[in-house]
């Protein structure tokens, strides 16, 4: 609690919150009407630091009155404490919050009708007198039973957890972490949390370690602090960082000496929490600090493609002595198309190499020249396997092979903690494995591939060099092409063909990669819409989403555009444009039943995007990127189902939906992999930092009928003209080196 502010003693009101306006789940500022016993029928607002409260609750706030010039009179709330309501209105409501798992508003009813104002009385002390509500089984009562109790110690660790400064959406993770020991492990082990809590950082972990009496100079903190720089050093993309830039990036974060930071640092090898080793860079060697899991991937991933292109068997021997002639005469007549002669080069060296990279930009080819490879290894009875590292990219080679395809996560079928079914001692029963839009591959994940690929197995890496390297670290396939082509060979395909030059898409991603402005006139599939203001942006881009681009071309808003931002953050960022997309496309309705999380709120019919990798959901795990729609919310059993972009249905407890967040407009970063009828690219100059050239020829790339690009010209012009940031600190290069 926070009994002043700034001096002056607060004041405190009890209410019951009603709804919430507007809660912003960074920052737990929230708006929202409460009523009183005063207030009678009118509510009244209040504002301030509400995150994790839930409209039915009855609350004790503590601040101070206050005159908003627009807005007139509201309470500026300083703290809040959750309280129990004595009225039989207030137990109504509060029952009926979904705040009780087993109890929804029609329950509550009936249990309130029964007991009045005794309810809550009778669920804390006699929960088995609950059967004597009409519908209200022994099932039921004790699942409410237990519920209550979890709701109780719940309760207590969050008045701990507020008391060192812990916000409620992350005293909600804690407690789903470490349950009734969470008071012992943020007491004695506050930097735990960082490693073992989703969505915690080493900031947070820090605040709370400092508030439980952590000395700011302690070797444990210094530790933590430089497993988290190399933790955010892999978060942008790097598999390790040189010493030197380690320890001073370190030393930033943790204000501490350099001297201290080095000699923690040497502790931390010795205790094998991370790894040191001198690897090549530029024309000399740096001193590599490696987190354990990317330094064994890296020579883990290394070690196994020496192994394949190594291998004496071959499982593709047929192709060995084919007359090319002849096979490409005969693929010609049942494809239809003759190849270029760079495609056909493409397809002998997949055919005759156990290790092989096929590059491009768009309408050059690779589509065809990986259905030809198909084609003519199937002719062969071999045994094809097709993967990408997304659902929409496996439907979409599934499509254009004929083939069946399926993610990469599903083909090796990862179980809980990640382990995969195939690996080195249980390969993949295939002769030729596909993997398309290679360019996402990250370290971890491709090393869990390849180790799964069986000694005389083809494996062809397909996509396109210059789109944006993985979201996760590592940039495997710009690494693999870096490598001597004796060593990995590969084919880049170039000439674009005819067809693809009448789009103005492809015509205009060529002209982005290539350094120049788009072509904008006499383009039916390109356009610029024009203007400066972030605001005015994203209310021109919910616009053209909702209805422009619905009138003209006949697409489904919510279907077939996709709004793909360079940031996040920002009045034309991604955030906030889910929030406007949200409200105009899938609007709020009397009787439908909607839950808010943090300052999101899920209705049915919301576009929604998985946040993180989760092993435990669905047949196979449900992965950081994975794309559906809510069809379902049930506030009586506290679950929510999205049906995923791979046609699975997946249920969410409500307290997971912090996986969960709108994808009406996502990251240009996490449409990789994906293809969208219609793209909307909102460009303002106040995401300058951002605006690269890879980044605006990724979103392009993503549309196959449309792209239209709201904003200023010179953030247009500066993204056109700014090369991608520089090469990620990796070493597979080095360690695909014949020894």
């Amino acid at each position: 609690m926070q009994p002043e502010k700034g001096g002056a003693p607060g004041t405190s009101i009890s209410a019951v919150l009603e709804r919430i306006t507007y809660a912003n789940e960074e920052t737990g500022y929230t708006i929202a009407r409460v009523a009183t016993e005063r207030s009678g029928s009118e509510l009244l607002t209040v504002v301030g630091p509400l995150l994790g409260a839930q409209p039915g609750e009855s609350l004790r706030l503590t601040g101070r009155w206050t005159s908003h010039p627009r807005y007139g009179r509201q309470f500026e709330v300083w703290s809040y404490a959750t309280v129990l309501p004595a009225t039989v209105q207030g137990i109504r409501r509060y029952l009926g919050s979904g705040l009780i798992k087993g109890i929804g508003p029609k329950m509550a009813e009936r249990i309130v009708d029964h007991f009045g104002t005794e309810t809550l009385t009778v669920i804390e002390t006699t929960p088995e007198r609950l059967v004597e509500v009409p519908g209200l089984g022994p099932k039921r009562t004790k699942m409410i039973g237990a519920a209550w109790e979890e709701q109780k110690i719940i309760k207590e660790v969050m008045i701990f957890l507020q008391g060192v400064g812990v916000s409620t959406s992350i005293a909600v993770r804690i407690f789903k972490q470490y349950g009734e020991a969470s008071i012992s492990v943020v007491r004695n082990e506050p930097y735990r949390l960082a490693d073992d809590v989703w969505g915690i950082g080493f900031k947070t972990a820090d605040t709370i370690a400092q508030a439980v009496g952590i000395p700011h100079d302690s070797p444990e903190r210094v530790k933590a602090g430089l497993r988290y720089t190399l933790s955010q050093a892999a978060d942008d993309g790097h598999c390790y960082l040189p010493a030197p830039n380690l320890v001073a990036d370190a030393v930033k974060i943790l204000a501490v000496p350099a001297e201290l930071t080095a000699s923690c640092l040497e502790e931390l090898v010795s205790e094998e929490g991370v790894v040191r080793e001198e690897v090549p860079a530029g024309d000399g060697v740096v001193p590599a600090v490696y987190l354990l899991p990317f330094h064994r991937a890296e020579l883990s991933l290394a070690s196994s493609l020496r192994s394949l292109l190594n291998s004496s068997a071959d499982r593709l021997g047929a192709f060995a002595g084919v007359d090319w002639d002849v096979a490409l005469e005969w693929l010609a007549k049942r494809t239809g198309a003759d190849l270029a002669p760079e495609q056909a080069h493409a397809v002998r060296l997949a055919l005759t190499n156990k290790v092989a990279v096929l590059t491009g930009g768009p309408g050059c080819g690779k589509s065809f020249t990986v259905r030809s490879i198909v084609t003519l290894a199937r002719a062969k009875k071999a045994k094809v396997v097709l993967a990408a590292p997304t659902g929409r990219a496996a439907k979409r080679l599934s499509e254009l092979t004929g083939h069946e395809a399926t993610t990469v996560h599903r083909l090796l079928q990862l179980r809980p903690g990640g382990d995969a079914t195939f690996d080195r001692d249980n390969p993949l029963d295939a002769d030729l494995v596909v993997v398309d839009e290679a360019s996402m591959l990250d370290l971890l994940l491709a090393n869990k591939l390849v180790k799964a690929v069986a000694p005389g197995t083809h494996l062809l890496f397909v996509g396109d060099v210059d789109q944006l390297p993985s979201v996760g670290a590592g940039e495997v396939l710009r690494d693999l092409l870096a490598a001597d082509e004796n060593v990995v060979p590969r084919v880049r395909l170039t000439h674009i063909f005819r067809q693809a030059q009448e789009s103005g898409v492809v015509t205009n991603a060529h002209r982005v990669n290539s350094g120049l402005m788009p072509a904008l006139e006499g383009m039916g599939d390109f356009f610029l819409f024009p203007c400066e203001e972030a605001e005015e942006i994203a209310a021109l881009t919910v616009d053209v989403v909702a209805n422009r681009i619905r009138r003209r071309f006949g697409l489904d808003p919510r279907r077939d555009v996709q709004v793909l931002a360079p940031m996040h953050r920002g009045a034309a960022g991604a955030g906030n444009l889910n929030a406007l997309l949200q409200e105009a496309l899938t609007p709020s309705r009397e009787g439908m039943p909607e839950r808010r999380y943090g300052g999101r709120v899920f209705r049915v019919g919301d576009k929604v995007t998985q946040l993180r990798n989760n092993y435990d959901k669905g047949t196979a795990g449900v992965f950081n990127g994975t794309v559906g729609t809510v069809v379902d919310i049930r506030p009586d059993d506290h679950r929510m189902t999205v049906l995923t972009d791979e046609d699975e249905h997946v249920e969410y407890a409500f307290d997971e939906l912090d996986e969960l967040a709108h994808a009406y407009a996502v990251s240009i970063h996490r449409s990789q992999g994906s293809e969208y009828p219609a793209v909307v690219v909102p460009l303002a100059t106040s995401a300058w930092m951002m605006l690269q050239r890879n980044l605006l020829y990724t979103a392009i790339t993503r549309a196959k009928k449309l792209v239209v690009i709201v904003g200023s010209r010179r953030a247009l012009g500066q993204a056109v003209r700014t090369r991608g940031a520089g090469r990620r600190h990796t070493s597979l290069t080095h360690r695909l080196r014949p020894a």
